[in-house]
């Protein structure tokens, strides 16, 4: 098992290749979706950012995963949710990492409840922490990018973001929002070469889906009757972030329709 090696407060593993590797740093990595997204960009060569909240024991499993396909990378702790503790994370990402060339917005929350019994306090929980998090990490991450002469930023999104879902009231919210806050990034930053995209990753078993994930129904809201794999949806991530002519779309990553 590749060990990790501590050079910076945020842990880094690096070699001499990495200065010239393409690098991107994946808020949400410690886990599910991020995790995946890490391992892929790993399994290609990158320098891989981790972001994580509070759980830095997964976080390092993460940064193993990276390391042990070829990659290299270190971790980055931040409270999405404050604006002052994400730009510390990206300053500190753009002292230690080498030429930025994408990012991915994947942190988020999950809370289920019906409307008429939605708390406010799961509301604004939510709604900062999906929402709010995300423009403040776009916000970041945009002069990083324009200072490189462009790059690629992709946000995961939801299926639920489009049409709802009974007991995802301040979730679906939440990723509505992220659409009309990545097209309007797209269409302004366009000029610096800088890409925006949205990508809808679908059903997956994380932690964030635990207790409603839908087993067993048979999948008929999809054509497939089957939902993406993980790795595939990554795949499908990593592969968004590496086109250059693409930019404020939504890509979804498994048979239902929009």
């Amino acid at each position: 098992m590749p060990r990790l090696r501590s050079k910076t407060p945020a842990a880094t593993s690096r070699d001499d290749r990495s200065k010239t590797r393409p690098a991107v740093l994946i808020t949400g990595a410690s886990g599910g979706i991020g995790r995946a997204v890490s391992r892929a960009f790993g399994a290609i060569g990158w320098h891989v950012g981790i972001h994580y909240s509070s759980n830095k024991a997964a976080a390092e499993t993460t940064l193993r995963q990276v390391l042990a396909r070829g990659g290299t990378g270190g971790l980055y702790q931040a409270d999405i949710r404050e604006a002052d503790a994400v730009q510390r994370m990206i300053d500190e990402w753009r002292h230690h990492a080498p030429v930025t060339s994408a990012f991915i917005c994947n942190a988020g929350i999950a809370e289920s409840g019906l409307l008429v019994r939605q708390s406010e306090r799961v509301w604004d929980e939510v709604i900062a922490t999906n929402l709010t998090g995300t423009f403040y990490c776009l916000r970041a991450m945009a002069p990083v990018l324009f200072a490189s002469r462009g790059g690629s930023i992709v946000v995961i999104g939801s299926h639920t973001g489009f049409h709802g879902a009974v007991g995802q009231a301040a979730y679906a919210t939440s990723k509505a929002g992220l659409i009309g806050l990545v097209k309007t990034a797209a269409w302004e930053w366009g000029p610096q070469n800088v890409r925006v995209n949205l990508a809808l990753p679908g059903w997956q078993k994380t932690r964030l889906t635990e207790g409603i994930f839908p087993e067993g129904t048979g999948w008929p809201d999809h054509a497939l009757r089957h939902p993406t794999s993980i790795d595939e949806a990554a795949r499908t991530v990593v592969h968004l972030a590496q086109l250059r002519d693409v930019s404020g779309q939504v890509w979804n990553c498994d048979s239902r329709h929009l």
